[in-house]
């Protein structure tokens, strides 16, 4: 049985606001860990580095498109990364000519003591938690930010389909009435022959 409409809209009304005070929340202490290595590495770098350390070395298009950013983020975001000797340009495995990123052994030991700074945050604030509602906490986290994530890449599709519209249409009106090009007048149902017959 499904609630009524306005103990939804409650309901929502108060997960959005406890969305925007974690939010903030985690913004104010950036979750990154505790001693030395609290908040010695932003989140961009985090989630970078975890990246290769998970998937091993990739170029920028797909690292671009595991993290579900552009290009051009991810080149941005770890030249800094490279400069500081934390992430390795080299070559690719199977293609010589092919430059992949990949993590650097001291990148791999910074990544590690953030974790492990991470983790005991995570310790301290949840410490009057069971497991199991760690487990629990942890498993509705996991799903709420794949539904994000899925539904911001449906944002992002939509938007270029519509921006795609809006291009065809504006190079049709530019064209004006009666000034399409063949592919846009022929019938299909005519195919090669019918352009022939025109000739």
């Amino acid at each position: 049985m499904s609630n009524p409409p306005e103990t939804s809209a409650d309901l929502l009304e108060s997960l959005q606001h406890q969305v925007a005070l974690f939010a903030r929340r985690a913004e104010q202490t950036r979750l990154g860990g505790v001693g030395k290595a609290r908040n010695s590495m932003d989140r961009a770098a985090y989630l970078l580095l975890n990246r290769l350390d998970r998937e091993g070395p990739m170029g920028v298009k797909a690292l671009a498109e595991a993290m579900r950013i552009d290009s051009s983020t991810v080149t941005r975001q770890v030249a800094p990364l490279v400069d500081s000797g934390l992430v390795k340009r080299t070559s690719h495995p199977e293609d010589g000519r092919a430059v992949v990123l990949a993590l650097s052994p001291r990148g791999r030991g910074r990544l590690e003591e953030v974790r492990d700074s991470r983790r005991r945050l995570m310790a301290q604030v949840t410490e009057g938690w069971t497991t199991q509602e760690r487990e629990v906490f942890t498993e509705l986290l996991v799903r709420f930010n794949a539904a994000l994530a899925e539904w911001h890449a449906g944002t992002v599709r939509a938007d270029a389909a519509a921006e795609g519209s809006a291009e065809v249409f504006d190079r049709s009106s530019a064209r004006g009435p009666g000034q399409g090009s063949a592919d846009d007048t022929a019938d299909p149902a005519d195919g090669p022959a019918a352009g022939a017959q025109g000739a």
